[in-house]
């Protein structure tokens, strides 16, 4: 069976059972605190010495895709770390799935429920940014295994803001804030008709590479192209998926892609060159050295 047909088939657990889970937490824990009036360093403040200025779409930004899916079995898990691990390695955007159900998000991959509910995720986010208020985060939010309306949908989001008190986490503005204004605040990127925040893909805003349904020794091409053309024709945002799901599980294609992405980052002909966008990536811990990789194409970076 193809992971489409595996993802598909799949059993899920019943609506009863994601409730057990939708205000308990998972364990999620907070990177460590920043001691007050030390300069930013490392990967958990890699933002905070950049200037309030800086446009996001200048930057380059470590992502995971699919970022809650840790269980599942091979085809359907893309991360083997917690929310809150990959934001104290240097991650800033969060590709979060939601599943609609019962007046709650419970995070899914396809069928599969990951024992995470939005809420969770807010958890790590929130804790990290407290500790960490020189950074941002940037999440995408796109309905996953759910058929409900995008109104539902907006009105289940509403309720996080609102009735849960969420409000003041998010920057929910149509256009891109500058860094400045982004700075302690989860930045919406969204994929559905509903919500608020600035429209995921939008052509006039976004520059998306996200084949993933090409196999390792098509994808790799594609991006290396979206990396030259980000360093060579800024003025996008770009994105830039490493992550594919085609012809072999997530891990073992990010087994093949990473370390040949590391490499290209690292190598004569990307040295020097910034503003290569969102790098979303499937198990970037696994790989030595990638989060550095993207970020050392920052402005100042060494």
């Amino acid at each position: 069976m193809d992971r489409r047909g595996f993802l598909r088939g799949a059993a899920v657990l019943p609506a009863t059972g994601l409730l057990a889970y939708a205000g308990a937490g998972t364990g999620l824990a907070a990177a460590p605190a920043k001691a007050p009036g030390r300069a930013a360093a490392g990967p958990q403040d890699w933002m905070a010495g950049l200037d309030a200025a800086t446009p996001l779409r200048t930057l380059s930004i470590p992502g995971t895709h699919d970022a809650g899916a840790r269980f599942g079995g091979p085809w359907v898990e893309c991360q083997d770390t917690l929310i809150a691990d990959q934001l104290a390695a240097g991650v800033r955007f969060l590709d979060v799935r939601c599943r609609a159900i019962d007046g709650v998000f419970a995070i899914h991959h396809a069928a599969f429920f990951q024992h995470l509910m939005f809420g969770d995720v807010l958890i790590a986010c929130r804790d990290f940014l407290a500790a960490h208020p020189g950074e941002t985060v940037l999440m995408r939010v796109k309905q996953e295994y759910s058929e409900e309306s995008d109104a539902e949908f907006r009105r289940i989001f509403d309720i996080y803001l609102d009735q849960k008190g969420w409000r003041s986490l998010f920057h929910l503005g149509g256009t891109l804030p500058a860094l400045g204004e982004a700075r302690g605040k989860v930045v919406l990127l969204a994929d559905n008709g509903g919500l608020p925040g600035v429209r995921w893909a939008d052509p006039a805003v976004f520059d998306v590479q996200d084949d993933y349904q090409a196999e390792p020794f098509a994808k790799y091409p594609k991006i290396e192209d979206q990396f030259r053309e980000a360093a060579d024709s800024p003025g996008p945002f770009y994105v830039n998926f490493v992550s594919t799901a085609a012809g072999l599980p997530p891990k073992w294609n990010a087994d093949r892609l990473n370390p040949q992405v590391r490499a290209f980052l690292d190598g004569p002909e990307m040295a020097g060159r910034t503003g290569l966008g969102i790098v979303p990536m499937d198990f970037p811990q696994s790989e030595p050295g990638l989060i550095a990789s993207v970020l050392k194409h920052n402005p100042g970076a060494e």
